[in-house]
């Protein structure tokens, strides 16, 4: 008699994923990208460039814009765009040269256990971003259409786990739909919203209420708190990509145009409109302008609009998050997409995007130094190390220096940006502590 249960029996889960790997495409969570698997210069590109063009991106833009004036909100994307440009490209760069996922290069600079430390903390904030950006989606259908929050959540999450099932290649898929839709439609609405007020208008807008109440430090910090997380564990995407010259073309259409534009979209209709009490995360968006236009084949075109373009960050942040915990947990990145994914929609039903502003602030506060820490050891202190030490304490301890400046800088310097300082402070110190000791390569 056959056994009922024979396919839940390991060695038939494990025959499933083979079967699924050699389906989709391996995914090499454990184990550098070889040259043969390594995709073209579009594809890495269309990967990260539908990451952040974004509708998430266009709210950040226009509560950058409320709160700084549009002239000063300008100058603050641009330059946090120019900083993740270098910050990603590089950490993009290492990737794209070892074939390594962020789990795998964290374990070079932090060890080869000190590095769940480091992905668990990274990959567990990522999985935080895919609920913030599913709640988002349900609480903007839910306002909008006047349908059940939880019921609308729930559907995007679980179309988002399907996108990141199927890998790199979905996330190429989704990207690709993407851009093209939010370029148009983000030109036209931000187009139609100065139509209302002419450009004069718009550059001088000078805050809501007529005052700006956001220092350059903390727009600076919104900016790049953003996409730090991501950005960071840029090798996940990168290490893809056939050569460094792609992994820099990639990054470049992320930061500054992907992102620039998002915000641009954003931050224009907000000046534009010049709403009273305007609500980004209301109806004061491209979503609810296209909406507001009562034109069932645009409201139709909104909704569609919607759930692709989240769908983009949200399935890229859950991919993230699935490598770096099936790296951690020796498993498969499809198998954690699942479990992660409903983690995510049950934790998004939950209202916790309407912390977005303090999520940025934590993103902040314990990310950059993290990023930083990397590249001055790549870089400057042991180019071309392996795997060498179980942990490695001047890692730690710099990283430590670096958020805890950052948290000072946060409640007593709140002019000067958080997450400048803890990558620089944490750079430093790991530079310092690792001249001091020799440059070791246990150190």
């Amino acid at each position: 008699m056959s056994n009922p249960d024979r396919h839940l029996e390991p060695e038939s889960l494990e025959h499933l994923e083979e079967n699924i790997d050699h389906t989709l495409g391996e995914e090499y969570e454990h184990v550098p990208v070889p040259a043969k698997a390594r995709r073209s210069m579009f594809s890495v590109t269309m990967v990260w460039m539908g990451f952040p063009m974004i509708i998430t991106g266009a709210m950040t833009g226009s509560i950058l814009v409320l709160g700084m004036g549009f002239a000063a909100a300008l100058k603050a994307m641009i330059i946090g765009n120019l900083i993740m440009l270098f910050y990603v490209g590089l950490l993009g760069q290492l990737g794209a040269r070892k074939g390594l996922n962020f789990a795998l290069l964290a374990s070079i600079v932090f060890g080869r256990k000190g590095y769940i430390f480091a992905s668990g903390l990274l990959s567990t904030l990522l999985l935080g971003w895919y609920a913030v950006q599913t709640g988002i989606t349900g609480a903007l259908v839910s306002s909008t259409y006047e349908l059940n929050y939880v019921v609308m959540t729930v559907i995007a999450g679980v179309l988002y786990i399907g996108i990141t099932f199927i890998g790199v290649r979905g996330l190429h898929i989704i990207g690709t739909i993407s851009v093209p839709l939010f370029v148009i439609l983000g030109l036209w609405v931000a187009g139609d919203a100065v139509a209302t007020s002419g450009w004069d208008a718009v550059i001088a807008y000078p805050g809501n209420n007529g005052a700006a109440t956001m220092s350059m430090g903390v727009g600076l910090t919104v900016v790049i708190a953003l996409f730090i997380d991501a950005g960071t564990v840029t090798a996940d995407f990168n290490r893809w990509a056939a050569d460094e010259k792609s992994s820099w073309v990639a990054t470049f259409s992320a930061f500054p145009f992907a992102n620039l534009v998002a915000m641009l979209v954003g931050g224009v209709m907000t000046a534009a409109l010049a709403v009273p009490d305007a609500n980004p995360f209301g109806t004061d968006n491209m979503f609810g302008y296209m909406n507001a236009q009562q034109l069932t084949w645009l409201s139709a075109l909104a909704f569609l609009f919607l759930y692709v373009n989240l769908g983009s960050v949200c399935a890229h942040c859950l991919y993230n998050a699935a490598t770096g915990w099936s790296r951690i947990l020796r498993s498969h990145m499809r198998l954690f997409a699942i479990i992660l994914g409903v983690v995510g929609i049950i934790i998004a039903a939950t209202n916790v995007w309407a912390f977005f502003i303090q999520w940025l602030s934590l993103l902040g506060i314990l990310v950059p130094p993290i990023g930083a820490i990397i590249l001055v050891d790549q870089y400057l202190l042991r180019k071309n190390s392996e795997i060498e030490a179980d942990w490695r304490g001047t890692a730690f301890l710099a990283w430590g220096c670096g958020s805890l400046v950052a948290f000072i800088v946060e409640w007593y310097l709140p002019h000067l940006s958080t997450a400048i300082s803890a990558g620089l402070v944490g750079g430093i110190a790991y530079y310092v502590l690792g001249s001091l000791m020799g440059n070791r390569t246990n150190a």
